[in-house]
């Protein structure tokens, strides 16, 4: 090791066992914590279209703009996960990955709490305030979450490129539960009669998983590049990661397959309406009281995917990774996601024979796992891939990239998936669309090769 480094980083010389395990749990934790809070406000979001914006904008003309302002707050936590990723990336890589991870766990704790506040102002009627607190939350929670990047990069640091992928998974798992509990605990929120209880709840195990990271979450970083003491961020860097053939196409592969399961994520809601009430008028928002029942049920199949990549990336993928290997899951997970989608496209096609035969909900069930399956391989295999091919000393910065490029997609899904889903009464061109885009991500995989060693 270089003097340089060991003049920034003394402590890093030596990582016991100890150091290791201690760093995994706590990422463990902090990705935990992450998808908790966003499984908590990703159901409810639609909720604020009945309690917030309808008060502030109660007249028929002004609908639109509902739905301008519903997605803009929809949005804002993968925009600013967009914008930062990277600079949480490249910042890792110059002071470390542990004052990055505790700085994102005390933000979250901040504004989980905020969102807390702004829910009880808006359940006491005032709704332009309790919203502009909802944007600010939602802006700084997903700030707080960019450091996923970094999270991805402590993996990186203390695993074998022959075990990063079995890593990479544990990120994946950590995701799964996070996203079933997250449902849940909104869940079991409206029958609770504080309106800001999910909120402070997700503050509450984000401020455990902060003090646990302070005392636990050793440094990981060996190394410092050289290139980090000139910027934040650096767009040449930038570019030439994305230039670089053995990622670039590992981050186009996985800023397309995002952006298409975030058209089905963003649609699940609408398609649960069209299941749930099928007498419905999709263009005009249910009662309150009907709002609130589907919202139940849409709280519950989130959980139910969360499930889904708990167990996949747990379990399936970690047990057999290692005897499969990363290329063979990715391409595997691509003609899951395909097939979910195909399958997505017959079941709303077919839905008023199946729900006449009883079959119309174990079907869309079915055609949702399927898809939620396929993303499951996919996820963890590209990051351990990336990771494996990418300088140790700029992991944060790549893995940031790959990150913001998702974050992007999942902009892009929720801005697509709506709009085309009111195209015709069959509902059916967001799964088009999303099975179009993993048939070009089949062909991109197909360059996807070993790579040969450093």
């Amino acid at each position: 090791m270089n003097d340089a480094t060991e003049t920034s980083f003394p402590e890093q010389n030596e990582h016991t066992p100890a150091d290791r395990r201690n760093a995994l749990v706590i990422v463990f934790l902090v990705v935990f914590i992450d998808l908790l809070g966003f499984g908590i406000v990703l159901p409810l979001l639609p909720l604020y279209t009945t309690d917030l914006l309808v008060p502030l904008m109660p007249s028929e003309s002004m609908r639109p703009w509902r739905g301008v302002v519903l997605g803009l707050l929809m949005a804002s936590f993968s925009f600013m996960q967009f914008l930062c990723s990277p600079i949480w990336g490249r910042l890792s890589d110059r002071v470390g990955r542990r004052p990055v991870l505790l700085i994102g766990l005390t933000a979250s704790v901040s504004f989980y709490a905020l969102f807390g506040i702004a829910s009880e102002i808006g359940a006491q009627g005032h709704h332009a305030l309790a919203l502009a607190l909802l944007f600010v939350s939602r802006l700084g929670a997903g700030i707080a979450g960019a450091t996923i990047s970094t999270a991805q990069a402590v993996i990186a640091d203390s695993t074998p490129p022959e075990n990063r992928a079995h890593g990479m998974a544990l990120i994946g798992a950590a995701f799964g539960i996070g996203f079933t509990f997250g449902p849940l605990l909104g869940f079991a929120s409206l029958f609770v009669p504080r309106a800001g209880a999910p909120g402070f709840a997700a503050a509450t195990f984000s401020l455990v998983a902060l003090i646990l990271a302070l005392r636990l979450l050793p440094e990981t970083l060996r190394t410092q590049g050289s290139a980090a003491r000139k910027r934040w961020l650096d767009w040449q860097n930038l570019l030439v990661t994305l230039k670089t053939p053995s990622v670039g196409l590992l981050v186009m592969i996985f800023f397309l397959a995002t952006w298409s399961f975030g058209s089905l994520e963003s649609t699940l809601a609408l398609v649960n309406k069209v299941i749930l009430n099928p007498d419905a008028d999709l263009h005009v928002e249910l009662t309150k009281e009907a709002a609130r029942s589907t919202e139940r049920y849409n709280f519950l199949i989130f959980a139910y995917v969360g499930m889904v990549l708990m167990l996949i990336q747990g379990f399936v993928y970690r047990r057999f990774v290692r005897r499969l290997g990363e290329i063979r899951f990715l391409r595997a997970g691509i003609v899951l996601l395909w097939l979910g989608f195909t399958s997505a496209v017959s079941v709303l096609l077919v839905r008023q024979s199946l729900a006449d035969s009883g079959w119309l909900i174990p079907s869309a069930l079915a055609a949702m796992t399927v898809a939620v399956v396929g993303f499951a391989f996919i996820t963890p295999s590209v990051h351990a891939l990336i990771s494996n091919r990418s300088d140790p000393a700029r992991q944060g910065e790549v893995l940031g990239v790959n990150q913001s490029a998702a974050a992007l997609a999942r902009i892009l899904g929720p801005m697509c998936g709506p709009a085309l889903f009111f195209v015709g009464n069959s509902h059916i061109w967001p799964f088009v669309f999303g099975a179009l885009m993993i048939t070009v991500v089949f062909f991109l995989a197909l360059r996807v090769q070993p790579a040969t060693a450093h």
